[in-house]
């Protein structure tokens, strides 16, 4: 289907992803199958021991079980999931709906860091259009939070806009801010190749609490005192913000639905975005449900006004 696709109908894959790496912060060997799911499915984690199925976990913000370095979900049995972020990112990112993900460890492969190989095997194998209509969560009023020296905002917005900054406090990332109203052309062009980073300086504290065991310099961006130790430098001059907005997009898939709205963060991270997503479900009068209308005119400008005009005037479903 054509990659303009604007939103009307829930989608899923066309064919079943098989992808294997290791852990970032476990250095497990992990292996995953990314499955077509029918409409409704939403996003969900299968957790496998041999044949067997250990969990099942929703890709839903209830099951966040920590938000520290990474995003990790869990079920109720105490099952979890971590470093969920960036297939998250790339399957919002793609507007894929629904999805079965098979995992046989406890953490989704890092890959090259970003969620560009999560892209390019999705591409592989296609996406579906499913007959039913999408599902989107409208923000109706703002919604704010603070913590701690960091604050995220989500207001009313026609579409799906992100303004993202970070400053931290070293030369070789400074203060960086990108806003990007986001679709499937932009996120594989402008977001989905950001990869994760960290400090040598942190190495030897993560190692001893059991974390980055898998990190290194085909995964990571490494930065060292004065200078990136990766070799190959930065994809981006700015790849630091780029990344920190991919993960606010997998972070923020864990609302169930595409958020109709602008987010809006400083100096964030997975535990803002958790909280973000908290307090506007806490609060029933700062969002509703609505349905896209069904459009045969995929992609053209006109069909694009009118879907959203039709989604600002919904009523809650």
């Amino acid at each position: 289907m054509s990659k303009r696709f604007i939103g009307s109908r829930q989608t899923t894959l066309a064919g079943e992803v098989v992808m294997t790496g290791i852990g970032v912060h476990s250095g497990a060997p992990v292996s995953m199958v990314i499955s077509p799911a029918d409409a409704d499915t939403g996003i969900r984690f299968i957790l496998m021991k041999g044949d067997d199925v250990v969990a099942d976990i929703p890709a839903d913000v209830r099951a966040v079980a920590n938000a520290t370095l990474c995003t990790v979900l869990g079920s109720a049995n105490g099952v979890t999931v971590a470093t969920v972020e960036h297939l998250l990112a790339a399957l919002r990112g793609l507007c894929i709906d629904n999805a079965y993900i098979e995992i046989d460890n406890a953490e989704v492969p890092i890959m090259d860091g970003s969620a560009a190989p999560f892209v390019a095997a999705i591409d592989e194998v296609g996406i579906r259009e499913l007959d039913a209509p999408r599902k989107y969560i409208k923000v109706l009023k703002p919604i704010r939070v603070e913590d701690g020296d960091c604050w995220g905002e989500l207001l009313p917005h026609a579409g799906f806009f992100l303004d993202v900054e970070i400053d931290f406090d070293t030369p070789l990332i400074g203060r960086q801010r990108l806003s990007v109203e986001l679709n499937p052309g932009v996120f594989r062009a402008e977001l989905s190749r950001a990869r994760t980073f960290g400090f040598m300086r942190d190495v030897e504290k993560l190692w001893a609490c059991g974390r980055a065991l898998g990190a290194s310099l085909e995964n990571t961006v490494a930065l060292g005192a004065d200078r990136i130790i990766n070799p190959e430098g930065l994809r981006y001059s700015n790849e630091f913000v780029r990344h920190k907005a991919l993960d606010a997009i997998g972070d923020l898939a864990l609302s169930g639905a595409p958020l109709l709205a602008a987010y809006r963060s400083k100096r964030g991270g997975h535990r803002l975005n958790t909280l973000m997503l908290r307090a506007l479900f806490a609060d029933q009068s700062a969002w509703t449900v609505v349905q896209a209308p069904r459009t045969r005119d995929i992609g053209r400008p006109e069909a694009i006004a009118r879907v959203a005009s039709a989604l600002l005037a919904a009523d809650r479903s």
